[in-house]
C-alpha cells in the first residue's frame, strides 16, 4: 500500500492492528510489549524505535512494502529494498525464477506481481491466450485477472467460467484485506464490472480443487494451479511475487499437451 501523506506510524501500527482484528491488549501480547506503551505509539504520546517498528511488523507478519512506509512515517530509513529484477543482485532470484519457469514446461506457468502483473512466462502460456479478441488485453503490462475475466479476452472460452471467477475474485478479496491497496480495489471493481458470467459447466462439490477448463481448437484443457513464493525474501519485490504454475487435471489434458 503506497504511503499516504500525513499517515503518522501511529496509524500505519492501528492499521495494522485492526486489520489482523486484535484489541490493543491481543496485539501488545503477541508483541511482547504492554497494552500502555502501545496505546502510547498508537496515539502518538510516544515514538517507536527503528527496532520497535520492525519488530511489531514482524510478529504480525506485515507486508515489507508497508514496514518501509511505517519506518518512513517514523522518520527512518526503508529497511527492505526494492529492486527490479535484472538488477544485478537479483541474479540468484531471477535464475531460480527462469529455472522454475522453464522446468515446468510444457505445462503452463507464470510470475506476477502484487497487482497481478505478468513479469515472466514460459513458452506453454502464449498458446493459451490465442483466443483473446481484444490486443489491448495482451499489451504490456499483461494483468492476468482482467485477460482471464475480460469479455474479450478469456472468459468466453472459459467453460466453468461462473466457479473460476469466483475462485480469482475471492483470492483478490483476500489480498485487499490484508494490504488495503487501492491499485487492487480499482482492479475489483472493474472485474466486477464484467458481470457474473456463465457457468457453462460446474465441477462436483466432492472436487477437492477449483480447475481451470479452458476451451481450445484441440479440445477442452483443464488445469489445477499451486502458486509458489520466494522463502525468506528481504526484498520488497520478491515479497510480492508469486509463481503461478499449471498442472493437468485428467488424462485427457496430459495428452493434449504430450507430456
Amino acid at each position: 500500500m503506497a504511503q499516504q501523506r500525513g499517515v503518522s506510524v501511529g496509524d500505519h501500527l492501528r492499521a495494522w492492528r485492526e486489520r489482523h482484528r486484535l484489541s490493543q491488549l491481543q496485539c501488545a501480547l503477541e508483541a511482547d510489549i504492554s497494552q500502555r506503551h502501545l496505546s502510547f505509539l498508537e496515539t502518538g504520546r510516544a515514538r517507536p524505535s527503528r527496532d520497535m517498528v520492525i519488530h511489531l511488523a514482524e510478529r504480525l507478519n506485515i507486508p515489507l512494502r508497508e514496514r518501509n512506509a511505517a519506518l518512513l512515517a517514523a522518520g527512518f530509513a526503508p529497511a527492505y529494498t526494492e529492486r527490479d529484477l535484472d538488477d544485478p543482485e537479483m541474479e540468484a532470484a531471477r535464475s531460480a525464477l527462469q529455472m522454475i519457469l522453464k522446468g515446468h514446461e510444457p505445462y503452463p506457468a507464470l510470475a506476477v506481481d502484487r497487482h497481478w502483473q505478468m513479469l515472466h512466462a514460459n513458452a506453454a502460456i502464449g498458446p493459451l491466450l490465442t483466443g483473446v479478441t481484444d490486443a489491448k488485453l495482451l499489451e504490456p503490462p499483461i494483468n492476468v485477472l482482467r485477460v482471464s475475466l475480460h469479455p474479450q479476452g478469456l472468459a468466453p472460452m472459459i467453460e466453468n467460467l461462473g466457479e473460476w471467477r469466483d475462485h480469482l475474485l475471492h483470492r483478490l478479496s483476500r489480498q485487499i484485506a490484508a494490504t488495503r491497496d487501492d491499485v487492487l480495489i480499482r482492479l475489483q471493481a472493474e472485474l466486477l464490472s464484467y458481470g457474473d458470467g456463465e457457468t457453462k459447466e460446474v465441477g462436483s462439490p466432492a472436487s477437492v480443487l477449483v480447475p481451470f477448463r479452458l476451451r481450445t481448437p484441440g479440445g477442452t484443457l483443464s488445469f489445477i494451479s499451486t502458486t509458489t513464493v520466494f522463502g525468506t525474501p528481504r526484498d520488497v519485490l520478491l515479497s510480492e511475487l508469486a509463481i503461478e504454475a499449471f498442472f493437468p487435471a485428467d488424462q485427457a489434458t496430459a495428452q493434449l499437451i504430450g507430456k
